[in-house]
């Protein structure tokens, strides 16, 4: 029996976690502190997988079932659902420009400018690595 918003409002938290199932693997988990956490259960390449949707009533049932659409086309075309939100996440991230690459890019411009060449600023140097080179010079 498909769910309403009627019987997910009226969800509550019982002894231990439990799933009420809307169906083709939608469903709503129930934990002990009672929140409703949409998740939907799939096989992909022979495994059991799932992947969380959102939490009720930040996600409304129609855009779970939209999700739940959503991937079951990805699954006919012959992708994991999970490995194409992960793809999706890492291209907005890369978009936001928040990469390692980016943040050690613009940290490099903005040091470049106080390097200085190797022995012009020998106070600089830590004493330790001073008398290596001291060292060295000996052999």
């Amino acid at each position: 029996m498909a769910l309403t918003d009627a019987k997910l409002r009226s969800l509550k938290a019982k002894d231990a976690p439990y799933k009420v199932s809307d169906g083709e693997g939608l469903f709503v988990l129930v934990p002990l502190n009672g929140s409703k956490l949409w998740r939907l259960s799939y096989r992909f390449s022979g495994k059991q997988k799932g992947i969380t949707l959102g939490k009720y009533p930040d996600v409304s049932l129609l855009d779970a079932r939209r999700a739940r659409d959503e991937a079951k086309r990805l699954l006919a075309k012959g992708f994991d659902p999970s490995t194409a939100r992960k793809a999706e996440k890492r291209e907005k991230r890369i978009a936001a420009g928040n990469t390692f690459e980016a943040v050690a890019n613009e940290w490099f411009d903005n040091i470049k400018p106080r390097w200085v060449p190797f022995g012009i600023r020998p106070r600089m140097l830590s004493p330790f690595f001073v008398e290596q080179m001291r060292w060295a010079q000996r052999l």
